[in-house]
């Protein structure tokens, strides 16, 4: 080929983006657009709402909307036993929950996928091995990307996933003041025609740097970010650049570590009892949007909905995340063989909050500070920008 694919791509692509966000006079890198506060979708949720495709072109993937989030088998969160956390995965995909969220650097979470997806084989029908999806991620340290790098890190995930092709890989990189993110996204690339990835996506990537890596012809088909009920900043930029783009987003964090849960509902906050990273973590965003008194007005708003329709405050939350514009799909930790919320994760696909719920939970929000202007844009907490 005298010509690269990223080559045609970035052609095609950057020149229909550049247009749609020109017509649009918007400079959605550089300015905040909208407002915090977005109306729900409150379209009738039925079982087709279970599942989404993710398109980019010819290529799509079609994953579960609630997404089983590996990130605690890294450690932190009580010991996995290799054989429980694996029947556990069953039991989840067993249960119409068949999408799976990995990490190269979460501890076994590949190598428990690639033994799940061998008792699969096994054990199950190929049309139920065809539902199962396994999202993996690709964190490089700040660090030369060279072709053989990167080829031979996917190369492991490939092995300890034990699978011949990744459903999709998604890319993280720590610091924007290094270059080389977008010679590492046209590596992938290349290993993407190869049939080595099905869908490259990316994970922490703000709106500046997500605009800059489509101009640049990266067919990049999702990007995971920090979004819950009180972050709400994908909605002020990202969303719009995503709905001119066709990007869908993915987001993690939607339950704050838990604290967004029936737990921590009429409690005095104890930071000495947030024993692991996820609610060490995001009682920050808590401290950065409110006081704690204000986020118990949300439990107690959240509360009463969820009593109303006779589900759990993390199924409400959930729920109201999924319904944000651009939101493909929501991760939900799993704690494979120590605990599992199957029962609240299937309610989130029945669930749909009416006018007076959203309007409740707005009530209370909109009284929090603006998280875009106090941490800056998706992403920019990992970075110290």
């Amino acid at each position: 080929m005298l010509m690269s694919v990223h080559s045609v791509f970035a052609t095609n692509l950057a020149t229909t983006l550049s247009c749609r966000l020109n017509a649009s006079n918007m400079n959605v890198s550089r300015r905040r657009i909208g407002s915090s506060f977005v109306n729900c979708s409150l379209e009738k949720t039925t079982e087709a709402d279970r599942l989404v495709k993710l398109k980019n072109g010819n290529e799509s993937l079609e994953i579960c909307r609630v997404i089983n989030g590996m990130c605690q088998t890294g450690g932190g969160w009580g010991k996995i036993d290799q054989n429980d956390a694996v029947e556990a995965m069953i039991r989840y995909a067993d249960a119409g929950l068949t999408t799976f969220d990995m990490a190269d650097i979460y501890g076994p979470a590949e190598d428990l996928y690639g033994i799940f997806i061998n008792k699969v084989r096994r054990e199950r029908t190929p049309e139920y091995l065809e539902k199962i999806k396994g999202l993996t991620k690709w964190v490089p340290p700040p660090v030369k990307i060279t072709s053989s790098y990167v080829r031979e890190s996917i190369e492991k995930s490939l092995k300890r996933m034990d699978v011949a092709s990744l459903d999709m890989l998604q890319f993280h990189w720590w610091d924007y003041g290094i270059d080389g993110y977008l010679d590492a996204l046209k590596h992938l690339t290349d290993l993407k025609e190869e049939g080595k990835i099905k869908n490259i996506a990316l994970t922490n990537f703000d709106t500046e740097r997500l605009e800059q890596i489509l101009e640049n012809g990266i067919p990049v088909v999702s990007n995971q970010v920090q979004h819950s009920i009180v972050d709400m900043r994908p909605q002020q930029r990202m969303a719009q650049l995503c709905k001119l783009s066709g990007v869908k987003l993915i987001t993690y964090g939607t339950l704050m570590g838990g604290l967004l849960s029936e737990k921590y509902l009429d409690t005095n906050l104890a930071r000495t009892h947030l024993n692991n990273p996820s609610l060490q973590k995001y009682i920050t965003t808590v401290d950065a949007w409110g006081e704690w008194d204000l986020f118990q007005v949300l439990l107690r708003t959240m509360k009463s909905i969820a009593t109303k329709h006779e589900v759990s405050i993390p199924t409400v939350a959930v729920r109201y995340v999924l319904d944000q514009s651009e939101v493909a799909g929501s991760m939900i930790g799993v704690r494979l063989g120590l605990a599992d919320h199957i029962e609240d994760a299937n309610a989130i696909f029945s669930l749909v909050l009416d006018d007076e719920d959203v309007n409740s939970i707005q009530e209370v929000t909109k009284k929090g500070k603006d998280l875009l202007q106090v941490i800056g844009d998706c992403g920019d907490e990992y970075r110290g920008i």
